[in-house]
């Protein structure tokens, strides 16, 4: 209310952020779960404000109002990307002077609390890029796609002195783009002075290898520089009434980091929900974020439904908050203004010429095999001694794989396998590619996010083109054959249980046209034809389909005093259905790291141990196996419904992984202890 009364519209925009810090940002007017701030700024109930508090703290005559750089037609969108970054502020701070203050009261007379050592703890950047440097340079040039990544890292680098901004990284798959972003935005956040680099990365499956390289490639600095942050592990809210009577005792134990560190390793869906949340825990990292290079690896997933407020954010960070945002793709989607609205304006790529480098990195040819059903696939497939073939669901995946099952080098792989029995099963994979043997591998798009694989023969299932292009990437990947040996052979898929759902149908049809029209047909993964691809699907969609939920509408249609930021919150969700995590103790390691986790005083370290065994399950399937006692909470009088293990172990299945959806193998009586 004070800060209203002094400081009118800035004041507003503080208030937010001052009324919601315990329970959320709520909306201006017209509250939902949270009182409206409207309602809050009338002051009923409260009692009369004493002058107590100026002899805490000196108050301005007056606050500057920001000066954003404008964005046409968002300015209300503006305002709210504002108050959170505001609001992220005053709960960081809230949650670092808690826990200084426990931290003090639990070690008396020590000066080196955790807070102070957090900033000892992390590395230099420039540190970082002297590792870097040092494992880059012990890569030998010796074959033609080996020369071609060094010329993308050499030029890529070059531009790193650019003024920061909108880029692109447009290389085809292969063309080692992981670690060519990772060493531009080490140059460039040194050469600006920027804070950290975060990489957003589509899928949880591959956070852990994207990971594991970093760490790899900068030394004996890799783990304390490099944080990997999902959502598996995201502490569930407490009812509100119990909210403030654990407040104290939440914030330090709260998993969810503030991105205090020097790289940073996130999902899309982790990075971009925070950007529209209402709650402190998710809003805390978000002033961390500005003064940063963002690298969004495989930009081309980015929901439809929600393209046009995520690219708006990116815009506004570019724009407004010191950050470089790379988008990083063999598959650049059409994205910049005026062709897409609201699309972004001056990015730059930072490859060397991109249609060139497609031409040099050509390994594939790319061909429409027509329908197939589970037989006829099942029998090409079992004429070739090294294929893959890739599905879009788990049932058919299973399915096909169970038809090769007697084959020698069999191999299946699915998101119901934790990530370290999918590391495994690559690892084997490998093995037998190297030696010679045969290998046949089966298995849903997971393998199209950077898994680095490399076999002769690939079949797809109808999909996007830019699918399609990812799947290309583990065929011929190093350039091992001609590329006129090497094929993708796209099918449609006549069974009619495995037909695609709504949009994955659509995305198919789009690149059905665009295969179909003669200047691509002979090469359609080139960067013109994506482009076409990515033309025709926006236009097809529309611009109410790339903002589903309104929420670009909703702002333009509030004022700083309505701002809807808690059903900006509510609606911006990248995942419809909600994914439940369940531990499955794969091996000594999870078993033991379990173990601990029943009498640890705090979860965070073990919680990161255990995400390579986390398993994500639909909540009906969830909630079936937890009424069959299938799972299990874990010490659940410490940390709640936060941790569920699998005690049932008969329901994961070395071949299929945690089969819980399948009728012939999920009895009654299998399903209890």
């Amino acid at each position: 209310m004070l800060a209203v009364e002094r400081y009118k519209h800035i004041g507003m925009l503080l208030a937010y952020g001052i009324a919601g810090h315990h329970a959320g940002l709520a909306n201006g007017s017209e509250g939902s779960e949270r009182i409206a701030l409207c309602d809050r700024l009338k002051g009923v109930g409260l009692p009369p404000l004493k002058d107590d508090w100026q002899h805490e703290i000196a108050l301005p005559e007056q606050v500057t109002p920001p000066k954003l750089v404008p964005q046409n037609g968002c300015g209300m969108f503006q305002f709210a990307f504002f108050a959170r970054m505001l609001f992220s502020c005053l709960v960081d701070a809230d949650y670092l002077d808690t826990e200084s203050f426990y931290d003090r009261v639990a070690l008396p007379g020590q000066p080196n609390d955790r807070s102070a050592s957090r900033a000892l703890a992390s590395p230099s950047l420039e540190s970082l890029r002297e590792r870097l440097d040092t494992y880059l340079s012990g890569f030998d040039a010796d074959s033609h796609v080996n020369r071609v990544r060094a010329e993308i890292l050499a030029h890529t680098r070059k531009a790193a002195t650019h003024a920061p901004g909108l880029f692109s990284l447009t290389v085809p798959t292969g063309g080692g783009k992981t670690l060519a972003s990772l060493a531009f935005a080490l140059d460039h956040a040194i050469a600006h002075g920027l804070r950290r680099v975060i990489f957003v990365i589509p899928f949880t499956s591959i956070v852990e290898q994207n990971a594991a390289v970093f760490r790899t490639a900068l030394g004996d600095l890799g783990e304390a520089a490099v944080l990997e942050h999902h959502s598996a592990f995201v502490a569930a809210q407490l009812p509100r009434s119990d909210a403030e009577r654990y407040q104290a005792k939440e914030k330090l134990r709260l998993a969810m980091e503030n991105w205090d560190a020097p790289i940073i390793v996130t999902t899309a869906v982790q990075f971009f929900e925070s950007l529209f949340a209402a709650r402190p825990s998710q809003c805390r990292k978000l002033h961390n974020i500005a003064g940063s290079v963002v690298i969004l690896d495989e930009a081309q997933t980015l929901p439809l439904k929600l393209l046009r407020p995520a690219v708006a954010a990116i815009d506004e960070l570019a724009r407004n908050y010191r950050s470089s945002i790379v988008l990083c793709t063999a598959t650049q989607p059409a994205l910049n203004a005026p062709d897409f609205q609201g699309g972004l304006e001056k990015v730059r790529e930072l490859a060397p010429n991109p249609p060139e480098l497609f031409r040099k990195l050509d390994r594939v040819r790319v061909r429409h095999v027509g329908a197939l059903d589970d037989d006829e696939l099942a029998a090409q497939l079992r004429t070739l001694d090294q294929v893959l073939c890739i599905v879009n669901n788990r049932r058919h995946a299973r399915a096909v794989y169970q038809a090769l099952a007697d084959l020698p080098g069999a191999r299946h792989l699915t998101t119901l396998m934790c990530a370290k029995h999918r590391s495994q099963v690559l690892a084997e994979v490998r093995a037998r590619l190297k030696a010679g043997e045969p290998c046949r591998l089966v298995s849903t798009s997971l393998i199209e996010a950077g898994v680095d694989i490399s076999l002769p023969i690939v079949y797809r299932a109808e999909a996007g083109l830019d699918s399609v292009a990812q799947a290309a990437g583990r065929c011929n990947r190093n350039g091992e054959r001609a590329a006129d040996q090497s094929e993708v052979r796209v099918f449609a898929t006549a069974h009619g249980d495995w037909a695609p759902p709504p949009e994955l149908r659509q995305f198919a049809q789009a690149a059905q046209e665009v295969m179909r029209q003669p200047q691509f047909r002979d090469d359609p993964l080139s960067p013109s034809a994506i482009e076409a691809y990515f033309r025709l699907l926006y236009w097809k969609k529309g611009d109410k389909e790339l903002d589903a939920a309104n929420l670009l509408g909703l702002c333009a249609e509030s004022r700083i005093d309505s701002l809807p930021l808690e059903t900006l919150a509510a609606k911006f969700r990248m995942i419809d259905t909600v994914q439940m995590p369940v531990i499955v103790p794969f091996d000594d390691h999870a078993r033991r790291d379990l173990e601990s986790l029943r009498f640890a005083e705090k979860s965070g370290g073990l919680a990161r141990k255990l995400q390579p065994y986390l398993v994500q399950l639909p909540r009906n399937g969830f909630d079936a196996l937890r009424k069959a006692g299938a799972i299990q909470p874990v010490a659940p009088e410490k940390w709640g419904e936060q941790f569920v293990e699998l005690v049932n172990v008969d329901l994961y299945d070395r071949r299929f992984g945690l089969s819980w959806d399948d009728p012939a193998f999920i009895k009654p009586e299998s399903l209890m202890w």
